[in-house]
């Protein structure tokens, strides 16, 4: 039997997907044709679901941590236990010493319920900020007033394409088929990345700029329409600072501009071409505002989108991001009553005091692996009073666990998807029963809400603020839709484009701004101080086999490093040696590649810590200039013998 769903795990793309499941068993996964921008194609480590769904060591029934390790309880148990403690450290220290995390692992709208239940129990310390994509959205809202961006539909229309710091056939699939049609029309593509990866096949023309100069390759290019006359005569009207911006581009010849980013006269021209020949859609990576100045870097970015004229017209934008608009309720909680930087985690939970942080509580998230300074993390963790994992695994985070609460996979998940890479919004609906003992994360906070409600009289009332099925929930937050005729049917039968997105953001250069105009940065960023004892800047980038920590291959003895040979001087192809800098150490493979930069050496991002393959133990939980992100691409090391 073949059954419609969609995925739910961090993915700009938010596929429609096909399962073929026989009995309750699921055989296969493939694209749903029927999509309007899945069009039938999957990723290779979504159509291998089907093992990781059935792998033997998935966790089937609550684990609680003894003395000597794990033992299997029942869920009344788990729940009972959970109550008594939670309610206890509510009680001796306050709802701020429990510290909700949720990240991404699953993307569906009904994670505000989780969220609720904590907000509703404390409100408890919740986290700011993020890991993934602060930076780049503050400085769009800094810019346009808010991030969002064009459909991937709208690239029928592009004239040129440059794809900045993104890797499409790892991390936006779906966007690759509208690329190549560029080509095939005549137009142009340029990829500007650091990293030579496999999008450098979609491009005309590949730019490797020094890492971090990004910002100056953009001022590079403005300075050459500027000087050129190339620019949008409309600047003055449309942009609030716009005397500040143009001064900050002539305060540098191009050739200064461009030796600042370590890139040739030829490539500034290049790009310069590309972007004036409108329309040209600008899509925009999350790696590289994953930096210190990565706020600074996207802003720069968008002035030249502005600059160039492409921003508010079909074909064009500074697509970075789609935004929700609105299109699910929101749930009316209580602000959180403390927040620690998500970036700085391990050292935020060791660090808070009044009070400290007693117990944490993780949903849809792997965050030692995944979050900068892995160790620390791990060592905040383990010191705690209570810590509760929400997974179907044991990863390294339930590693660190008390309490390891099993959790239902994406194909037994009942939610609401806003995809965050295109403009289409769908439901999962559940193609298995999760197996007996395994429940949703909605399910074991309505059941830990009724034990603690059991506990107090019923103080709280949490039961009965969470009552309702997965079904009574999506209606409720798929509420805002109703009068555009959308509903939750409709949702489960089709992607649906959201009715509140416009199909051209800032159309016509109007921006929600206070003064209805965008905003041009006229800075400089500050320089990384150099490092001469650690010459290479660590790239850990996605990988096609992973979805962040989730691996849908066997895992290689010892990690790869990708660099070009004059990184390693003294080594060979194949060596295995150590990766160094003052907060750790790595055991790597080499493999060499002349095509990358000789400053680089790149990682998979996402590797197990337990198997000494997690990249972020070398990097620092330094945050970037805006939006408290995670400046995870400033990691500096030096190669040493095994």
């Amino acid at each position: 039997m073949r059954k419609r769903t969609i995925c739910n795990r961090d993915c700009p793309d938010s596929c429609g997907l096909v399962a073929t499941v026989d009995g309750n068993r699921l055989v296969s996964v493939d694209g749903d044709p029927d999509h309007p921008v899945t069009r039938g194609i999957v990723c290779a480590r979504t159509r291998r679901f089907p093992a990781r769904q059935h792998h033997p060591d998935r966790l089937l029934r609550p684990l609680l941590r003894t003395s000597s390790g794990f033992r299997e309880v029942d869920w009344a148990e788990a729940l009972s236990y959970l109550a008594d403690r939670l309610l206890a450290i509510r009680s001796e220290s306050g709802p701020e010493a429990i510290l909700h995390y949720r990240s991404a692992g699953s993307m569906g709208a009904l994670g505000k319920v989780v969220d609720a239940f904590f907000a509703w129990f404390g409100p408890v310390t919740a986290i700011r900020g993020s890991a993934c994509n602060g930076a780049g959205r503050a400085a769009q809202v800094a810019d346009f007033g808010l991030s969002d961006g064009h459909d991937v539909l709208d690239l029928d229309l592009a004239r040129n394409v440059v794809l900045w710091g993104k890797n499409p056939f790892v991390s936006h699939l779906h966007v690759v088929p509208w690329v190549q049609q560029v080509r095939r029309r005549g137009g142009k593509v340029v990829l500007v990345d650091p990293v030579h990866h496999a999008s450098a096949r979609l491009a005309d023309r590949v730019i490797q700029p020094r890492p971090g100069a990004d910002f100056h390759l953009a001022c590079a290019v403005a300075r050459k329409l500027v000087d050129e006359d190339r620019i949008t005569p409309d600047l003055h009207r449309i942009a609030d600072e716009a005397d500040r911006y143009l001064a900050l581009i002539r305060s540098r010849p191009v050739d200064r501009w461009a030796r600042d980013a370590d890139v040739s006269i030829a490539d500034v021209g290049a790009l310069a071409d590309v972007v004036s020949d409108r329309p040209c859609a600008f899509l925009l990576g999350w790696g590289m505002a994953r930096r210190s100045s990565g706020g600074a870097i996207l802003r720069a970015i968008d002035a030249l989108c502005v600059l160039s004229g492409n921003v508010g017209i079909l074909g064009g934008g500074a697509t970075y991001r789609a935004d929700k608009r609105g299109a699910f309720a929101s749930l009316p909680v209580p602000e959180p009553g403390r927040t620690l930087p998500e970036p700085q985690l391990g050292r935020a939970i060791l660090e808070a005091k009044d009070p400290p942080i007693r117990a944490v509580w993780v949903t849809s998230g792997n965050p030692v692996v995944m979050l900068p300074d892995s160790r620390t993390l791990e060592r905040a963790l383990h010191s705690r009073d209570l810590v509760v994992v929400a997974d179907s695994f044991l990863t390294d985070t339930a590693r660190c666990a008390s309490v390891v609460l099993p959790t239902a996979t994406m194909f037994e998940s009942d939610d609401l998807i806003a995809a965050y890479g295109h403009g289409w919004l769908g439901a999962s609906v559940p193609v298995l029963d999760p197996p007996e003992g395994v429940l949703s994360d909605l399910a074991i906070v309505q059941r830990l809400a009724r034990e603690i409600d059991a506990r107090n009289g019923g103080v709280l009332s949490l039961g009965a603020r969470l009552a309702g099925t997965a079904r009574d929930w999506k209606e409720r937050l798929a509420a805002p839709m109703l009068d555009k005729g959308v509903d939750v049917d409709r949702l489960e039968r089709e992607a649906v484009r959201n009715p509140f997105a416009p199909v051209v953001p800032f159309e016509g250069s109007v921006f929600p701004t206070p003064t209805g105009r965008m905003r041009l940065v006229h800075e400089v960023p500050v320089e990384p101080t150099p490092d001469s004892t650690h010459p290479l800047w660590l790239l850990s980038s996605s990988v096609r086999d992973a979805q962040g920590s989730q691996w849908s291959v066997p895992l290689p003895d010892v990690w790869p490093a990708t660099c070009h040979p004059s990184a390693a001087p003294g080594h060979a192809d194949g060596d295995e040696v150590m990766l160094c800098n003052d907060q750790g150490a790595m055991r790597v493979r080499l493999v060499f590649d002349d095509r990358q930069r000789c400053d680089v050496v790149v990682l998979p991002k996402g590797g197990p810590l337990s198997r000494g393959q997690c990249a972020n133990v070398l990097v620092p939980d330094t945050m970037t200039d805006l939006g408290e992100g995670a400046a995870y691409l400033d990691a500096r090391v030096r190669i040493e013998r095994a």
